[in-house]
């Protein structure tokens, strides 16, 4: 049904124990009313004249009468009824002919004003063979094993219209669940038709064919204002839809109030007429949306529609076949009932509704855990049956109330992505295509494997502008919200090599291989590839305008403060303040160069910080021992420059201001992406846990948090203090990476399983 965003059921989940449980009490209600009509204990079968032949029977004084076939009943005080055998096991629902219809019924009434508790009466059969019994109520043993299974089916298919309906309040799945209400009712009329015995006493007065018929009108008006609407809304909808109600108002309304003639012809006629409208009505809408639903249930029409027909067919000539035959010809239109029923129990899965899946999920394991203990009851602790399957029916769902919750945790389990860690995902996926866009394939790769879990994960050639579904939701096709730039070792399809050739993601079976793709989920992809688009477009916006900040910042530092330490050079009163704003000048100098840049080069970085520090531990005596070393070299964005050299700069202030020393050593070691600093001195050192945190140290910590490092201080042996500092630093890719073809499936490896 429908698949569009499904709300949290809150407290609409509290009805389904409700529902559930008035639907069980209406069958156990029926299955008793019908244990208590009176039958006589024996079993039928026509024979080649039309007549009921006894074939089996427990009561000693018909057993004379194995074989004969029964013409006349005759109780005290009523004129004798001949039995027509062909009126006794038919459904009026099924009878074409209007007068046939209506003789029927009226045996029926006057057998079971016949039949009544403890009144014997004198069955007559051929050959002036004579047997007199007494009718007792039939109980539930004698109901048979076709009453039990039509009724348990109908009971499932109301469930899950309820659930349905609880799930989603939209037109559609109001129209399904009017669907299955009228199929369930006509699932549990055809189980009291299909109960063993001389027939079945009218439970609706002799209307029991007028309102068969009627629901299954109601049932064809709503399943053509579906098909408008769903998979595709169609244009002549509002017209169309108005039509089907009314012709079903109609209908019903002659049918059940005033006899209406040929009413069967007319029923028949308007189901035949409305399959081939929905038949043509789905390809129209396949050809409008290529939709796989479209396809699928349109071939069920088909089938549907061919197989009514040959229904209605049989039905209309059963009155010209042999009464051995007419007596298989009666199976003919239950057996429709249960196909048609069942075909509207599998449209919720073949719309891969996962919430409405999950629910009757839950309620066939309870169906299968009632008909467990009704078992274990009667066999065991000798419950009669009316007890048992009261009892099992309350147990049952005693134990649904009491672990649905933990059912559903189990059912979604940690699988399910939160907005919270979805929001997460984008974020860090956004700053790792901003850090290192020439991989923005391999992390968009894995946002979406985190996301949907899928069996297969790759990128491959191609393009598509929205996520699209393909095999019946085998397979989603997403677009890359970023591309991969044109040197990012992709062969290109292009002559001048500007551009590289358009990827797609490709996921095969969500969740592990546990089930296909959705429309949802491909409205989801959509989303995410377009909140990961917003997002890398505003690092980007960010990022462009803190560079022109910074470059309008460097360009007012060096035009006005650079002139002004300028000048003050050229008119310093000595020496050593000449040499002090040199200094500061070249200091300033370095600053404005590199906020005007937008990247660095961690080799040329790691040279003037050596230059800077020298130059500032030169005139307290301080000397300097530097190493530095790299297994690859990298380029440091604005915002690691500038924290890592802040950084370096505040350890050396407090070395200068605090430590008295007289010898530092600096060293940094690229390795693996982790850019290790180690700064120690051999001043008068400390305890660093009684130090009280000042600007100084907190401006530190707080850079190392922001480049997502650690830090930590410590005594120094013999004297001293010692700092280390470890930061992550992108590490770009090597050539062999970037052309390597398997990548993607080393992302998809890579994810916990």
């Amino acid at each position: 049904m429908s698949q569009g965003r499904v709300r949290p059921m809150g407290w609409r989940r509290l009805l389904l124990l409700p529902v559930a449980l008035l639907a069980s009490l209406a069958v156990v209600v029926l299955a008793r009313t019908l244990a208590q009509t009176p039958d006589l204990d024996a079993r039928w079968r026509l024979d080649g004249n039309g007549h009921l032949q006894l074939i089996a029977t427990d009561q000693p004084w018909m057993r004379p009468a194995l074989g004969h076939s029964l013409e006349v009943i005759v109780a005290p005080g009523m004129a004798p009824l001949f039995v027509d055998g062909r009126r006794v096991v038919n459904s009026s629902r099924w009878v074409a002919s209007d007068e046939e219809r209506e003789a029927g019924a009226r045996q029926q009434r006057q057998m079971a004003r016949m039949l009544q508790p403890g009144v014997p009466v004198l069955l007559g059969f051929n050959d002036r063979m004579n047997a007199r019994v007494t009718p007792r109520a039939r109980g539930y043993a004698t109901l048979g094993i076709t009453f039990w299974l039509l009724c348990g089916l109908g009971l499932a298919l109301e469930l899950v219209g309820a659930v349905v309906i609880l799930v989603r309040q939209d037109i559609r799945n109001v129209l399904y669940a009017v669907m299955a209400q009228c199929q369930a009712a006509q699932l549990l009329l055809a189980a009291v038709d299909a109960a063993p015995g001389m027939g079945n006493t009218s439970l609706l007065g002799g209307h029991e064919a007028a309102l068969r018929m009627a629901l299954d009108v109601v049932t064809c008006a709503a399943l053509l204002n579906a098909t408008l609407l769903y998979p595709t809304p169609l244009p002549p909808r509002r017209a169309l839809a108005s039509l089907s109600w009314l012709a079903a108002i109609v209908f019903s309304g002659a049918a059940l109030a005033f006899d209406l003639p040929q009413a069967w012809w007319w029923c028949q006629s308007l189901q035949l007429s409305t399959g081939l409208l929905v038949i043509g009505l789905l390809g129209w809408s396949y050809r409008i949306t290529p939709h796989p639903y479209a396809t699928v249930m349109r071939r069920l029409s088909i089938v549907t529609v061919g197989s009514l027909a040959l229904v209605t067919i049989v039905v209309a000539l059963s009155d010209r076949m042999p009464g051995e035959v007419q007596s298989l010809v009666t199976a003919v239109p239950v057996i429709w009932t249960v196909f048609f029923a069942s075909l509207l129990l599998m449209s919720p899965f073949l719309a891969r509704s996962q919430h409405m899946m999950r629910e009757f999920a839950m309620l066939a394991g309870v169906s299968t855990l009632a008909t467990s203990v009704d078992l274990l009851f009667v066999a065991v602790f000798s419950f009669n049956q009316f007890a048992s399957i009261t009892t099992s029916l309350f147990v049952a769902l005693g134990v649904y109330a009491a672990s649905r919750q933990w059912l559903l945790d189990q059912m979604i389990g940690a699988r399910a992505v939160t907005t919270e860690r979805l929001f997460e995902h984008l974020l860090r996926i956004a700053r790792k295509v901003e850090e290192q866009p020439e991989r923005a394939a391999d992390w968009q790769l894995e946002l979406f494997h985190a996301v949907f879990q899928p069996l297969v994960a790759r990128h491959e050639p191609g393009f598509t502008q929205t996520t699209r579904w393909y095999e019946g939701g085998a397979g989603l096709l997403v677009p890359l919200a970023v591309q991969p730039p044109a040197d990012a070792g992709a062969p290109s399809r292009f002559e001048d090599g500007d551009q590289p050739e358009p990827r797609l993601i490709v996921l095969r079976f969500a969740e592990r291989g546990k089930r296909l793709f959705t429309a949802e989920d491909a409205r989801l992809a959509d989303r995410i590839v377009e909140q990961l688009r917003r997002a890398v477009a505003h690092d980007r916006a960010i990022e462009q305008g803190r560079s022109e900040e910074r470059g309008r910042i460097a360009q007012d530092l060096h035009d006005d403060i650079g002139a002004r330490l300028l000048t003050l050079m050229y008119k310093a009163p000595n020496p050593e303040m000449e040499d002090y704003v040199r200094h500061t000048l070249q200091d300033l100098k370095t600053l404005t160069r590199g906020l005007a840049a937008t990247t660095h080069f961690l080799s040329h970085a790691s040279a003037e910080w050596k230059a800077d520090i020298a130059q500032r531990l030169s005139p307290t005596g301080c000397t300097l021992d530097w190493s530095f070393t790299q297994d690859v070299d990298i380029q440091l964005n604005v915002v690691q420059w500038s924290g890592l050299t802040r950084i370096l700069r505040e350890l050396v202030s407090n070395i200068i201001a605090h430590a008295k020393a007289t010898h530092a050593t600096v060293h940094a070691d690229l390795a693996n992406g982790l850019l290790r600093l180690t700064v120690t001195d051999n001043g008068v050192g400390g305890t660093p846990k009684d130090w009280s945190t000042g600007l100084g140290l907190g401006g530190i910590r707080k850079r190392v948090r922001m480049l997502g490092g650690t830090i930590a201080w410590q005594q120094n042996t013999p004297v001293g203090v010692r700092c280390d500092v470890s930061v992550p630093l992108a590490v770009p890719s090597t050539p062999e990476t970037l052309n390597d073809s398997g990548a993607s499936e080393r992302v998809a490896k890579r994810r916990p399983g």
